[in-house]
Parts: C-alpha cells; structure tokens; sequence
C-alpha cells in the first residue's frame, strides 16, 4: 500500500521550497503527498518579499480533517513563522499521535529571510521538539536552537538531543570544503554522512527537500539511519540535475524529478 506522508508548512509560490518541494518529493519517492499550510509566502529565487500566516484556528481543522479521514503514515513539518500556530500543531500532534514526526526548524529562507519570531522558536522548543521523531536543523538553525557555536558536528548533535528529540539529523551544508558532512545522533550513536560537494548555486528549497525525503522513507518503514542516508542521496541527485532547471535569477531550486528522467 502505498504510504500517506502529511507536510505541514508554509506555501512557496516559486515552486522550489516549502509545502511544493515536499509534495514534489513525496510523489517522487512514490509516496501519497497531503498538504496543511500554515504561512502564505510572496517569495521567490531572490527572496521573500511578504508573508501572511494562516490563523492558527484554521490551521487545526486542516490537520483534523486530514487524521479524522486519512491513514498518515508519517508527517513532515516545515515553516511555523509563530507560536500560536506552533501550538495548535502541537496540541494536534499530541491529539492523533502519529508514529513518524520529522520536525525541519526552518527559521531562515535561502535567500536570507527571517521567518519566524524569538517566541516561535522558544515555543518550538517546549512544544514540538520533544514530539520529534527527528529534528533536522542546519548549523544556523542549531547555534540559534543551543545557543552555542557549532565547532564539532557530532558533539553539536549529541548535545541537541537534549531539546527532546529521538533523533538529531545536522546538516553540514554551511561548512566549507568538498565533501558535505551530516551527522545523525540518536540513542547513544552517531552516524556521519559524507558526500562529495556539488559545485552548484541551485539550493533553494535544500532543507525542506531533505526532511520531506526522510519522512518518507520513514513512512515506508525503513530504519531510521536507512531513511537519512536514502533522503541524503536523494537530495544529492536532486542538487546534481538542478541544471536542468531554469528556475529564477537568485538561488535557483533543486529538480525534485530527477529520478524520473535519470535514462533520458
């Protein structure tokens, strides 16, 4: 059967990020793509110019009318740009209990933009990171998650599990050099995560590309750090076939089909 994978995030209308990037993956990766926005977005390859957020009364019946209905076999949750909406996730999240939550902590856009308040992140931290599955943070994302300089990956990692999450997925994509290095922490484990840096300035939509990927290969059972190195790859191809993309005059976006046309 095939698996139901719910985004939960906000709308990017250039295609690349956001709630389309995640649809575009699950369907590439063979899954049932479903769809709760949260923020609308003015944006594209160049920046964000305006943002309207949805109320957050309304953001609770999308979900409840999703879980009421239809089997989720994971759910992958993007831009909460505040804490009233951060919450009524939550307390949806606490209400259905599904068994596979992968929690990207966008707070700043490709392009540079600030997308969410200082009490959005302290309720992300009380609220929906201890429901994670895994938490997927870049190295900004995770200074601004510890308050504290990312100098060693996996000690980095390690010390997030703290917030509550199973599983901290840290993506190493700001570092320099020619080899990209995540580090997976979970349990007392640490797995790393290295592949070749692709010369590319086609990123837009990266993070929210990456999470989508490993909710769902979580919804098709597969392992945990199965599903990370599986999205990892996924995600690399994806960078490697951008150029076939003609998508903007700033950061151009990832081509989530890549896999569909690898023979042509």
């Amino acid at each position: 059967m095939i698996p139901n994978v719910l985004s939960i995030a906000g709308s990017d209308p250039s295609g690349g990020a956001g709630i389309q990037a995640d649809l575009k993956t699950f369907a590439a990766l063979g899954c049932y793509g479903m769809a709760v926005i949260t923020s609308l977005t003015a944006q594209n390859t160049c920046g964000v110019r305006s943002i309207i957020d949805v109320p957050d009364v309304f953001v609770k019946d999308q979900i409840r009318a999703i879980f009421d209905d239809i089997n989720v076999a994971a759910v992958k949750i993007g831009m909460l740009s505040n804490a009233d909406i951060i919450n009524a996730v939550a307390d949806c999240l606490e209400e259905y209990k599904p068994e596979n939550i992968v929690l990207d902590p966008v707070m700043v856009a490709s392009s540079g933009d600030n997308l969410i308040t200082s009490d959005a992140i302290i309720a992300m931290k009380e609220r929906l990171i201890p429901l994670s599955n895994v938490l997927t943070p870049n190295i900004p994302e995770a200074e601004k998650l510890s308050r504290k300089s990312v100098i060693d990956m996996e000690r980095s990692a390690r010390g997030l599990l703290n917030l509550g999450a199973k599983a901290i997925y840290l993506k190493g994509g700001h570092l320099k050099g020619d080899i990209m290095c995540d580090v997976l922490a979970y349990d007392d484990d640490v797995r790393v995560f290295e592949a070749p840096r692709i010369d590319t300035a086609n990123t837009h939509g990266t993070g929210c590309t990456l999470s989508a990927a490993i909710a769902a290969y979580l919804s098709m059972g597969e392992s945990l750090t199965d599903s990370c190195g599986k999205a990892k790859a996924y995600l690399n191809g994806a960078l490697k076939n951008s150029n076939k993309l003609n998508t903007g005059m700033g950061r151009g976006s990832v081509y989530h089909g890549w896999r569909g046309r690898a023979n042509e």
